[in-house]
This record gives C-alpha cells, structure tokens and sequence, in this order.
C-alpha cells in the first residue's frame, strides 16, 4: 500500500503523462478515466492506496465529489487534486473537500513525484510507530493526541483527523502556547521542498477548527496570533 496510487484524470495524454512518471519512479499505478470508474477501483481494491490524484473537472461524478466520498471512506489515504484552473476558490473548495494538496497544471514530472511522494510519507505515518519514543502521547487539557494509533481524542471521544491534519496538531502540540508561523508549519508538514502556497496551511486550519472547536468562528484552543500565526492554548 504504501506506493499504491489511484489516478483518475479524463484527458489520455496527460493521464499517460502521469502514470509513466510515478512508474519511472517506483510507484505501482491503478488509472480510472473516470470518478464512477476510480471509487469503483476503490472499492474493488478495498482501500488499498497510499495517494488518489484526482482531476478536478470530471465527466460524470466530478473530482471535488469523488475527493469527499473518497475521504468519507478513509482519513488516512492522502489526496492531491490535479486542475488547470487557477481560481482560489477552486483550490479552497478542494482542501475543504477533504484533499491534502493540490497541483495546477500544467506541472513539470519533478513536481509530480515530489508532492506525491511527500505525501506517501505522511500516510506511512498512519501504519508506523510514534517517532517520539516512550512519549506516545502530547496532552493538552480535554485533548489527548495518540501518537501510535494517530487519532485526537477529546475527553475520552475520538475526533477523526486526516493525516495532515494529524501533523499540524502535532506541531502545534509540541510548542503549545508558542505562536508558530505558517512557513514553520508548512515546511514541518509538507516538507521544505514543497512547491505550492502557505494559504494551504489556513484551509486546514480551518478545516481542524470545525472538527474541535465548539465555535469554529471563534476558537478558543487553534488561535490566530495576527501577524505571527497560529499557537494551541488549553
């Protein structure tokens, strides 16, 4: 599983584009032309992907669609969607879907493989041991993050979390009361050879606040400190 990748783009050539690339570097590739024909592959192959590339606009079922029932399936396969639109919106409503990252085409086969490949990192994660030692776990007030079975729980009730999201937390755990800048966050998570923007790390923010905040509009643990960043306080 863990250099498993679904791809699901309509256009031939850059499909073809694609799948030769990760192949040339040691990924096995399943491709669906489709967003019917990938949840299909999916389903099928019981889950068994590391990384889904998904173009955005889809005949049928659209990417967004399939990011959002492929996410619902599982928190931990990590997700990049491919688009050749450069709206922010488009992008923001991807992330927000569930999706780890994005791509803009067109894109060179360097940037393909390394974001592909980081995020492969990421989801290893989910089935490894915790990196802090005998630490396995960073409590902060109600939340206990579970570095071994890479979950939050609060109060005793587990809140799920896609991967980046877990990492994020992590990060912000770790230096608790301390702001950290989203550049910090960005090169902690998605390595600092990472092609594309710090407004990645806002979405998630957002996205981690509607999942534990009891007013996501108003937070009172994932903090904006203006012109710093974000900082965790119990």
């Amino acid at each position: 599983m863990a250099n498993r990748i679904l791809v699901c783009e309509d256009e031939a050539a850059i499909r073809e584009f694609v799948v030769i690339n990760l192949k040339k570097s040691g990924f096995e590739v399943r491709e669906a032309e489709t967003g019917e024909a990938a949840l299909r592959i999916f389903t099928e192959e019981e889950g068994r992907f590391a990384v889904a590339l998904l173009d955005l606009m889809l005949p049928g079922i659209d990417g967004l669609t399939v990011c959002k029932e492929l996410r619902r399936a599982s928190d931990t396969i990590g997700i990049i969607m491919l688009t050749a639109r450069t709206q922010e919106a488009d992008k923001i409503a991807g992330l927000s879907g569930g999706a780890d990252d994005y791509i803009t085409k067109p894109f060179s086969p360097s940037e393909l493989v390394a974001r592909v490949a980081s995020l492969c990192r990421r989801v290893s994660l989910a089935g490894g041991k915790s990196e802090q030692g005998e630490k396995d776990r960073l409590v902060q007030g109600e939340y206990t993050l579970d570095l071994r079975r890479r979950c939050l729980l609060k109060a005793g009730a587990a809140i799920e979390l896609t991967q980046v999201e877990f990492q994020i937390l992590e990060f912000l755990f770790s230096k608790a009361g301390a702001p950290v800048d989203r550049l910090s966050i960005l090169h902690h998570v998605w390595g600092d050879a990472y092609f594309g923007e710090e407004k990645i790390v806002d979405v998630n923010i957002r996205r981690l606040r509607m999942k534990i905040e009891e007013e996501p509009s108003e937070p009172r643990h994932l903090v904006t400190v203006w012109g710093r960043g974000y900082k965790w306080q119990s």
